[in-house]
């Protein structure tokens, strides 16, 4: 898809997503957090930016690849990964969903299904001013339930976008109920090819997968790309994986030692 990869990020991906995971929770102890989402999108997050290069160093580089975290209220998994990356300003952040102005963050999102609109458009206006960046799209699976998520994959492709990739984060439920229930998606993978995407699926926790397989060639190169990331909410702790109950809450400082003390090995995939 973009072969690329950033030479700039040294750290193994998933020994830098196992401490945004432990980040993720002491955070999760001195103010509420949307938990159970942030642990689901660790893996991918880092995965993206590995690939396409973010970097504090290039925050502002009118040059710079961009990332939209369109499922927005999962943005304590972005400060997480930020700050283990060197991100300055993060020690202790406060918007609880993205916000412009705030380091490392390109659009503010908080209204589910808007991150792909932004990221087509920002897709759009480097292929019309010749330029290489390139633009990757975090969504939240609970969130294509809005039908704005489709106009715009209906544009990605109908404008031939190859330099826009999109990252479903399939943890399976949403705040309403598991989302087969609340508006059924499947067949999903089926659903984006019938809009003119290339689809992979892949293991959202494997985050060496994920690195190969963002930056594996493609053919054809004028079509959009999504990935299907398969994800479990909550990933890491082992007692929050898939429990509803841990998809907005503040943690006891008891919860909290249970919780690092848990902390499953599992996310520390390495290729």
């Amino acid at each position: 898809m973009f072969a690329n990869a950033s030479d700039e990020l040294s750290d193994a991906p998933a020994a830098l997503a196992a401490r945004a995971r432990r980040r993720l929770l002491d955070l999760a102890v001195s103010r509420p957090v949307h938990l159970g989402a942030s642990l689901s999108v660790v893996d991918i997050l880092v995965a993206v930016h590995r690939v396409f290069g973010f970097t504090p160093a290039r925050s502002a580089d009118p040059d710079r690849h961009r990332l939209v975290l369109s499922k927005g209220h999962s943005v304590w998994a972005l400060y997480c990964v930020l700050a283990e990356l060197g991100m300055p300003g993060l020690d202790d952040p406060r918007a609880g969903h993205p916000l412009d102005g705030t380091p490392g963050v390109e659009a503010a999102t908080g209204a589910l299904g808007h991150g792909l609109s932004i990221g087509a458009g920002l897709a759009e206006a480097a292929r019309l001013d010749g330029s290489d960046r390139r633009t990757a799209v975090v969504l939240g699976d609970g969130e294509l339930n809005e039908g704005s998520v489709w106009e715009a994959a209906m544009f990605a492709a109908h404008r031939r976008l190859g330099n826009l990739v999109a990252v479903v984060d399939r943890n399976t439920l949403q705040q309403e109920g598991p989302t087969e229930q609340v508006l059924a998606l499947e067949p999903l993978a089926a659903k984006w090819e019938s809009f003119g995407w290339r689809v992979a699926e892949v293991d959202g926790h494997d985050c060496g997968l994920l690195v190969d397989t963002l930056t594996r060639p493609s053919a054809p190169t004028d079509r959009p790309t999504v990935l299907v990331a398969h994800t479990v909410k909550g990933r890491g702790v082992p007692y929050m994986e898939g429990e509803p109950r841990f998809h907005h809450l503040q943690l006891t400082e008891r919860q909290h030692r249970e919780a690092v003390a848990a902390l499953d090995p599992r996310p520390a995939v390495a290729r």
